[in-house]
């Protein structure tokens, strides 16, 4: 699941290129001068030829002066595009007043800017584009030079008959427009789709990519960790009673062992219905919270006061992995102390893990379930220790989302520091997940 959609994903639907535009108006600039010349000298009608010509002239100003002023690929925005169209609404509308207003069979093309905002810009400037080109065509309707034509036989259109062309054209801005937005919305919203999914096979691939490299470090990593937990073992055996250093190889010993069982886990693919292949949700946290509480940090395991009804939680390495590494990154940017709260009710099931460290950086904590992307600054005892790669937050983060978790991450509230995580299950999907989600759930991504 994701909580949130990537905004670079979504379809960049408030922004139309502007070389677009320009190519738009130039052949509109070249129809009109061909259409006002063609009835001129073609047709021999008279018309007012130079108002005519300047209001042409007028547009191909414009995009000259567009072309050198921005560079073409430039991507407009909404307001500015509506802007543009909108003059393109007014142009139109001079050269047909000086032409016969909508008796003009050119009238139509009135619906060409709308059309175009429909498809390209958020609906507000749709319908101020369509207002606009409605109020043009109002006007026309009243105020405008004769249409071109013979004087010797001067054409008048019945009232009955304007009105109707009006109508039409109002109509056809109403009805074209919404069509074309309901086109190009369904557009955008399979491209949004496509790339919602080409995330998920992204995220999929590189959890792939890491069983690999899990088997890799299993196999390289066995050999050093049996050399390390032998001369920890003699150091032990070496160091006299008493001696202050023995507390601090014997600790080197364990978490040597703790990586030996870490590993081990990867290659394990206990079958269905062991022996505590299940058990109470309060005894799976305490089996996460465990390991961690060696390294100076007070953890809180709050429970409801009332525990009938306890969930029986699958005890599956993706879920001991997933909690485990949320656990471990609270204690590792925690100041003194990290709260586990767990509640549960018929219909779900919820875990809060919250730390008093500096919190998540505002950021990066939209984008936090990413692959390589550091979420904070880790406390570190040696400074010059690299940071990791991000892939604990990603991993944990895919684990929990297939089991049917939902995860949220968020900070504190003020004057309270620290960073907060919500674990969601609704009751159903956690109570299968045991059934379907073991060890082998890692090994098979």
């Amino acid at each position: 699941m994701l909580a949130r959609p990537p905004p670079q994903l979504q379809h960049p639907r408030q922004h139309v290129r502007l070389d677009r535009l320009v190519r738009l108006r130039w052949l509109a600039v070249v129809g009109q001068t061909a259409a006002v010349l063609g009835v001129h000298y073609g047709l021999e009608f008279e018309l007012p030829l130079w108002p005519c010509l300047t209001a042409i002239a007028l547009s191909a100003w414009l995009n000259v002066a567009l072309s050198l002023r921005d560079p073409t690929a430039q991507r407009l925005g909404p307001d500015q595009a509506a802007w543009l169209l909108a003059f393109d609404i007014a142009q139109l509308a001079a050269l047909l007043f000086l032409t016969g207003g909508l008796q003009n069979p050119f009238a139509l093309l009135l619906l060409g800017p709308v059309l175009i905002s429909a498809m390209a810009l958020p609906p507000r400037y749709t319908l101020m584009l369509g207002a606009f080109a409605v109020l043009c065509a109002t006007a026309l309707v009243f105020t405008h030079y004769p249409l071109p034509w013979e004087s010797s036989d001067p054409l008048i259109m019945p009232p009955l008959f304007m009105f109707g062309i009006w109508l039409s054209i109002l109509i056809a801005i109403g009805f074209i427009g919404v069509y074309a937005w309901q086109v190009a919305e369904s557009a955008r919203q399979l491209s949004d789709a496509l790339a919602a999914t080409e995330l998920v096979l992204a995220r999929e691939q590189h959890l792939s990519q890491l069983d690999g490299l899990a088997a890799a470090a299993a196999h390289e990593l066995a050999t050093p960790l049996s050399t390390i937990a032998v001369i920890a073992k003699e150091l032990e055996r070496g160091l006299a009673p008493g001696d202050p250093q023995t507390d601090d190889v014997r600790l080197l010993r364990e978490q040597a062992q703790r990586c030996r069982e870490i590993l081990g886990k990867l290659a394990e693919l206990p079958s269905e219905g062991m022996p505590f292949d299940r058990t109470p949700l309060s005894a799976l946290i305490e089996e996460v919270v465990a390991p961690h509480r060696h390294f100076g940090i007070e953890i809180d395991v709050v429970l409801p006061p009332e525990r009938a009804g306890e969930p029986i939680a699958p005890r599956n390495p993706a879920l001991l992995y997933g909690l485990g590494n949320l656990v471990e990154n609270a204690v590792d940017f925690a100041k003194t102390r990290v709260e586990v709260a767990a509640r549960w009710s018929a219909r779900e099931i919820a875990l809060t893990i919250a730390d008093d460290g500096p919190g998540f950086s505002p950021e990066v904590i939209d984008r936090l379930g990413e692959p390589y992307l550091t979420s904070r600054r880790r406390r570190r005892e040696a400074e010059d220790e690299p940071s990791g790669l991000g892939l604990g937050f990603f991993i944990a983060k895919t684990l929990l989302e297939r089991s049917g978790a939902k995860l949220a991450f968020a900070n504190r509230t003020v004057p309270e520091h620290g960073a907060v995580v919500h674990v969601r299950w609704d009751r159903a999907d956690f109570d299968q997940t045991g059934s379907g989600t073991t060890a082998q759930q890692i090994t098979d991504l």
